[in-house]
């Protein structure tokens, strides 16, 4: 009848069900306070998702990583592998730093929301300055459009070191849905 107590693993079964019960929770958590900032600055649906998503895969890391210490993995060895796989992404992609300098100016943008689809902004730039209307946000870049109804893609990390005035601030009242 008390076979169970005796299982040499118990410490870290219960362990590993209330690491796993704490991510839900900040997982749930997370996505509620985004929403609720999301709601506030009347942000767009696709970017609150994309923000969300992001939480989740740092939260998904920190809940397998702790689930690995608890079942006995050297943290050496956990260091090891994880700079090992850093050091092979980082020779990799060290062409790609303008991709993650792009979401993270996304994930700065969603937050500061200087400007929302539908403003018209200039881009004070003194080499190439440009004028439109937003008709987009992405996780990389923006959409504009100009008086010429030619589309111009805008990267948000140029976005985040350029001067912007907002010649026209459009206000659209929406329920937002999940």
């Amino acid at each position: 009848m008390l076979k169970w107590i005796e299982n040499p693993y118990l410490h870290e079964e219960i362990l590993t069900f209330i690491v796993i019960c704490v991510y839900f929770i900040f997982r749930i958590g997370a996505t509620e306070i985004v929403k609720k900032v999301a709601r506030i600055n009347e942000s767009l649906e696709h970017r609150t998702k994309l923000v969300i998503k992001y939480i989740n895969i740092l939260l998904a890391l920190l809940t397998i990583f702790s689930i690995i210490i608890i079942w006995g993995v050297k943290r050496e060895q956990i260091f090891l592998f994880i700079s090992s796989i850093f050091a092979v992404v980082g020779v990799a992609s060290f062409a790609q730093w303008s991709i993650l300098s792009n979401i993270t100016a996304g994930i700065i943008l969603f937050f500061s929301y200087p400007f929302k689809i539908g403003d018209k902004i200039k881009i004070l730039d003194k080499d190439f300055p440009l004028e439109g209307e937003i008709e987009d946000i992405k996780a990389f870049y923006i959409m504009l459009k100009t008086h010429n109804e030619e589309r111009i893609t805008y990267p948000n990390n140029l976005l985040m070191q350029k001067g912007i005035l907002i010649i026209k601030h459009t206000f659209e009242d929406k329920e937002f849905t999940d």
